[in-house]
């Protein structure tokens, strides 16, 4: 004979949340119709118990919320809006997701006053995050650190010391101008050019500082995007951040007096690399100049939008994906000139079947698997796209 089921009545009507067509929680009370079931409850399908899950599942509930939605959803009840200011929930720190771009420029569509608008959101938006004892994950930002009347480096340095950043993973910064900014802000002859190499100077000063900073705080990055100015100072500290994975590096004024090795010293003390991105320009008297790389973890290397950089040693045994371009810059040389500047540069083919004995796509395209033997007509046409060599390049304008 079947086992009867048996009910029984919930001593108060408990907290539920429903759910609208929209998908968005509403706070509601459960009727006299909700009954437990021996081990399980039924319930009409709209209502949910979200009281009832535990804290951690709750805040992982609403983790998928966006910025706006907790805000809005700390206005449904006084326990919400104390779970709404854990700082776990607040993880992002975006002040770049305000705005529009021209397709593929960097020059924004923005009057002065709504720059100026700007301006007052981000000191909006810092004290937001700060008043919520933020844990960052991800920080994105655009500030002209070499801005003495906003002191842009002031601010980025007092909001970081007003959130945690002890486990901060992901950092995008832009610290050569200031996202939003009117190109017209600052009219034409209004600076000189030694006014513009104080200001370049000082942005590099600035942002050397905020890098000692980052090194102390947020010592688990594990991706950065940024410009990079190439001294051997800020070579020094970004080697400090050694749970590194992916680096893009952006070219800032020049790429003049560097040390051949430098790249090398980089990529040989960031023992977890994994991809690289560079955007390298090199000067016109540093042509002759050859440099080396080497990593052991190295898989995924891009140069494709650098100008100059010619490599003289590779050794990248973990590297499958390589995307190199040869860009002609307008440069005109006689023969004997151009034939003695090419003598110095070796065959990137040569350098790639000694030092990537692993490299699985060059410049989008699938290697076949005796391309380290003998050359065929897809890799050849590759290598004329890339390789600097007399036998790659054969034209006068370099």
């Amino acid at each position: 004979m079947p086992r009867k089921r048996k009910y029984c009545q919930r001593a108060g009507p408990p907290q539920l949340v429903a759910v609208t067509a929209a998908g968005t929680p509403v706070m509601a009370r459960a009727g006299s119709g909700c009954r437990i079931q021996l081990g399980r409850r039924t319930r009409s399908p709209d209502y949910f118990p979200f009281s009832f899950l535990p804290v951690d599942c709750q805040l992982h509930v609403f983790s998928f919320l966006s910025e706006v939605e907790k805000c809005t959803a700390a206005l449904v009840c006084e326990a919400w809006s104390k779970l709404i200011r854990t700082p776990r929930l607040w993880r992002v720190a975006d002040f770049m997701r305000l705005g529009a771009f021209q397709s593929g420029m960097d020059l924004v569509l923005v009057s002065a006053r709504e720059f100026e608008r700007w301006k007052e959101w981000v000191h909006q938006y810092a004290y937001h995050l700060t008043s919520r004892s933020a844990s960052l994950l991800v920080l994105r930002a655009s500030f002209d650190l070499g801005d003495q009347k906003t002191k842009w480096a002031d601010f980025l340095s007092r909001f970081l010391d007003s959130v945690h950043c002890g486990e901060l993973q992901e950092l995008e910064l832009n610290w050569t101008l200031t996202h939003l900014e009117p190109p017209d802000f600052y009219p034409p002859g209004t600076c000189s050019m030694t006014q513009v190499s104080l200001i370049k100077m000082d942005q590099i000063s600035n942002f050397q500082t905020l890098l000692e900073k980052f090194i102390q705080r947020s010592p688990k990055l594990t991706r950065m995007k940024l410009p990079f100015d190439w001294s051997a100072y800020s070579v020094a500290m970004l080697t400090q951040f050694q749970q590194l994975h992916t680096l893009e590096l952006k070219y800032f004024w020049s790429f003049k007096g560097v040390c051949p090795e430098i790249m090398q010293d980089l990529t040989k003390a960031l023992p977890n690399l994994k991809t690289l991105i560079l955007h390298v320009l090199v000067p016109v008297k540093d042509l002759g100049i050859s440099y080396s790389l080497e990593s052991r973890s190295l898989e995924y290397l891009d140069v494709s939008q650098s100008r100059g950089l010619v490599f003289c040693h590779l050794d990248l045994p973990s590297l499958r994906v390589l995307r190199i371009k040869k860009t002609v810059r307008g440069i005109i040389l006689n023969r004997r000139t151009r034939l003695a500047l090419q003598s110095r540069w070796s065959c990137l083919y040569s350098l790639l079947r000694s030092g990537t004995p692993n490299l699985r796509v060059f410049n989008n395209q699938v290697l076949l698997p005796h391309w380290r033997e003998q050359t065929y007509k897809e890799l050849n046409a590759l290598l004329l796209q890339s390789c600097y060599c007399v036998q790659h390049s054969d034209t006068w304008l370099l």
